[in-house]
């Protein structure tokens, strides 16, 4: 096995030495190969002698999606391809896709962090692991592959789709865990109580990612399934899944500080905020090869708190993800995240946790309908307790989020299911 436990128990002064060397090696060695990480430098009149320690991270420019994209696509490697082992990109959804390359050190890092998550859930050799993230150019297969593999599980390397064959898998050879999003275990955990399989199914642990979860949801998922979810953090840009994850104790995602260097800054001034205070969360990669990162803004929203865990582990700690200051809604003046409209709905007995939300634009006004599904019993013909249903949710939605909405209780199965990221917001105002 690659990693040592002790790594995430490390004294804070012996961390910051680490963490202070592997930054200087690292803004040393892109210095002198990534022309436009130079040429930025430069611009803010600084050389890496100027880089001390850790604490002068504030001195570096930011970097963002927009760069990646103006040097597509290999402009930002600090290696050559003759070094470059692997390559994956983004989906490109929003704009050209964004290329990521890997030396064999860096795989076996993302490998060597993908286990430390697996160990932290208690996945081992002894384990059956089920991978439902997509492969191929997505990072999430491949990450939990790698990884299951290093900790001596037995993987399955099921991909998406095919929830049948899914299903059979989980059932016929016994699998003990499975990672996914946590939307696409919502459809199986669904699935395996329409066919009555219950009692069939042998899983005890979920390695969840890949979209902004709740609280509300993975006590859902727990309780429904009888197992333990777990959540896993990565991007892409900076190495993909198993950046962060959280323990046992679910108090918060532990970063993985001896490779990842987490800042936390206010996302219009881009100055640091308090501990604790959520902000945009900054990542420096320190030990990566092909493409290194300084200072990348991945929009996530979160806090940070450095205390020790109730786990032992000393590593920097982020709260869940309020959202992406990408994907906040202003609605009617307010600002708005999915995850609170999904948490409100999970607090509701009658509700499941499928929901859409669609936005207009009609006179200049915003006009907000919020689909909601409801659990099978409660959905009816009879119109009177439909309509108090109704207004119960909708309270309940102007109670978490600020404003009045409008609620449309849809028949079960209405709300598409997805095998990866879940679509939860239709934004029509953009397309005016």
């Amino acid at each position: 096995m690659i990693w040592n436990e002790t790594k995430e128990c490390m004294a804070p002064d012996d961390l910051k030495a680490m963490q202070s060397k592997r930054l200087r090696k690292q803004v040393e060695r892109m210095y002198l190969q990534v022309p436009y990480f130079r040429q930025k430098m430069q611009k803010l009149d600084l050389h890496p002698s100027d880089i001390e320690s850790i604490d002068d991270i504030r001195k570096l420019p930011f970097t963002t999606k927009e760069d990646m994209r103006d040097n597509y696509p290999t402009g930002l490697f600090a290696s050559p391809l003759s070094e470059i082992v692997r390559l994956h990109a983004s989906s490109g959804t929003t704009g050209k896709a964004t290329i990521v390359g890997y030396t064999k050190k860096d795989i076996d890092i993302w490998t060597e962090c993908v286990a430390r998550v697996l160990s932290m859930a208690d996945i081992g050799r002894n384990d059956i692991i089920q991978i439902a993230y997509g492969y191929g150019l997505f990072t999430g297969g491949l990450g939990l592959h790698y990884g299951g593999e290093n900790i001596g599980a037995t993987v399955i390397p099921m991909s998406t789709s095919n929830t049948r064959k899914q299903l059979q898998m989980m059932e016929d050879l016994k699998c003990t865990a499975i990672a996914c999003t946590p939307s696409y275990l919502l459809h199986l955990m669904e699935e395996v109580k329409a066919q009555g399989l219950e009692d069939q199914i042998c899983l005890k642990a979920a390695i969840c990612g890949g979209e902004p979860w709740t609280e509300e949801m993975r006590e859902e998922i727990e309780s429904q399934l009888k197992i333990k979810a777990y959540d896993i953090y990565g991007l892409s840009e900076i190495i993909g899944p198993g950046v962060a994850a959280d323990c046992k104790e679910h108090k918060g995602l532990h970063i993985y500080e001896d490779h990842f260097y987490p800042e936390i800054v206010h996302p219009e001034t881009l100055e640091p905020v308090e501990e604790g205070e959520v902000g945009e969360l900054v990542i420096t990669t320190l030990t990566k090869e092909g493409m290194p990162m300084i200072r990348y803004r991945t929009k996530d929203l979160t806090s940070l708190s450095r205390e020790k865990c109730s786990c032992g582990r000393t590593m920097a700690r982020m709260s869940r993800f309020k959202g992406r200051s990408d994907d906040m809604l202003v609605l009617k003046g307010v600002n708005v995240f999915p995850s609170q409209v999904e948490t409100a709905l999970l607090e509701l007995p009658e509700t499941k946790p499928y929901y859409l939300i669609i936005v207009d634009r009609v006179n200049n006004m915003d006009q907000v309908e919020i689909q909601v599904e409801v659990e099978d019993e409660y959905f009816s013909d009879e119109i009177r307790a439909m309509e108090n249903l109704q207004e119960k949710i909708t309270k309940a939605l102007k109670e978490a989020i600020g404003i009045q909405v409008k609620v449309r209780i849809v028949e079960p199965k209405t709300i598409e299911r997805s095998t990866g990221k879940s679509t939860r917001v239709i934004d029509r105002r953009k397309l005016v």
